[in-house]
């Protein structure tokens, strides 16, 4: 193995993280030009023109079932990007990631087959439902649920890119969901990205530096971490997240979260510290 492949699976996953992150941060800083939508379009309409061209994959010779796991993919990569942007719009970036960790908090119980992992995942639930307290989570219903939306659709791309990594080699799985992706989102925000391209060129520049962090390079780390790691263990290290986002929140957007928010970011990112280190202590055992 070279380049990345090397690097053990939870380094290419937190790495990831922080680049999704960082990249949804930056995205932010320029909702008010391009809408929301307009940003989640721009950072998927790069984003899969971009893989498409580096990665050119063969399709030729794909079966049935390689274009059903990419289109699937490629649906739940759609929506996901779709509505956690709408959530960003209302809610801190730190609180909408949290609420949308309950995706992959769900299945991580779905699969999980030792209490231990019960008790991690259960703490971080706590964390999820302090947050529902949290005063970002009571006046901004409308942020909240898309943050639910979001959570669903994560699930889905988790469970959807497994598959499609163990069924189609390389990322030209990767590449042809991300282009679905940009497919899902066009309806909704090609008009406002259009609209706020037209008046300032530079974002183009900018949506595609938010493409690369956000969507080409995390994706392509996560499918190489999903081969070589369990569902359920990425499920919950994906925890990580709200803390990441938090901070990127902070330190871009000056998003400051309440004691209560800190508490909830808190949990889940111990519950992820917890299975990660258990899961590697029983794997050396």
């Amino acid at each position: 193995m070279t380049g990345p492949a090397r690097l053990p699976a939870p380094v290419l996953a937190f790495a990831a993280i922080v680049s999704v992150q960082l990249g949804a941060a930056i995205a932010k800083t320029r909702f008010d030009e391009v809408g929301s939508v307009g940003a989640a379009t721009l950072r998927l309409v790069i984003g899969a023109v971009v893989l498409a061209l580096v990665v050119r994959p063969r399709v030729r010779h794909w079966t049935r079932a390689q274009w059903l796991g990419a289109v699937g993919l490629g649906l739940a990569l759609g929506g996901m990007n779709v509505f956690i942007y709408l959530a960003f719009a209302s809610i801190p970036i730190g609180v909408a990631v949290t609420i949308e960790f309950l995706g992959p908090l769900t299945l991580s119980l779905v699969h999980t087959r030792r209490w231990r992992d019960v008790l991690w995942a259960a703490l971080a639930l706590a964390g999820v439902v302090l947050l529902g307290v949290g005063p970002s989570a009571v006046t901004e219903v409308g942020g909240v649920a898309a943050a639910v939306a979001a959570a669903a659709c994560w699930a889905g791309y988790i469970v959807m890119n497994r598959h499609v990594g163990s069924i189609i080699p390389g990322v030209d799985g990767l590449a042809v969901s991300m282009v679905v992706a940009m497919l899902v989102s066009l309806p909704f925000g090609l008009g406002s990205a259009v609209a706020g391209v037209t008046r300032d060129p530079s974002l183009l520049v900018v949506f595609g530096a938010v493409a690369v962090l956000s969507s080409v390079l995390p994706y392509a780390l996560e499918m190489l971490a999903l081969r070589r790691m369990p569902t359920r263990v990425f499920g919950v290290l994906q925890s990580l997240g709200p803390a990441v986002a938090a901070l990127a929140g902070l330190l871009v957007l000056r998003e400051a979260l309440s004691f209560v928010e800190l508490l909830a970011l808190a949990c889940v990112t111990a519950a992820s510290v917890g299975v990660t280190v258990y899961s590697s202590r029983r794997k050396s055992a």
